[in-house]
C-alpha cells in the first residue's frame, strides 16, 4: 500500500487512478496522517479462483464426488480404525 500527500494526489491524479486500476491501494494523507483510501470499485468482489495446477484434473472429477457417502471401510479408515504399516517397517 502506498502513501501520498494530498499534493501528490493532486498533482498526479491519472497516474494513481492507473495504478488503482492495477489493483493497488493508494492513501492518501494529510500531513502524516491518513485521510482517504483509494482502491478499486470491484475491489470488495471475492475473486474467482482458478484450477491453477489441477486444471488438468478438472474434467476428470466427477462434479458430485464428495456428495457420495463412504463405503464402510473409508469411514472406518477416517476414523482411524484401522492400523497401517508404517514406512519404516514397524
Amino acid at each position: 500500500m502506498t502513501v501520498v500527500t494530498i499534493q501528490k494526489a493532486e498533482a498526479g491524479l491519472a497516474e494513481l487512478l492507473d495504478r488503482v486500476e492495477a489493483g493497488e491501494e493508494i492513501v492518501i494523507a494529510r500531513g502524516d496522517e491518513p485521510v482517504a483510501k483509494l482502491v478499486r470499485v470491484d475491489a470488495d468482489k471475492p475473486k474467482v479462483r482458478g484450477y491453477g495446477a489441477l486444471a488438468h484434473l478438472r474434467d476428470k472429477i466427477p462434479s458430485d464426488l464428495f456428495l457420495q457417502p463412504m463405503s464402510e471401510d473409508e469411514l472406518a479408515a477416517w476414523e482411524g480404525k484401522y492400523s497401517f504399516p508404517s514406512d519404516n517397517g514397524e
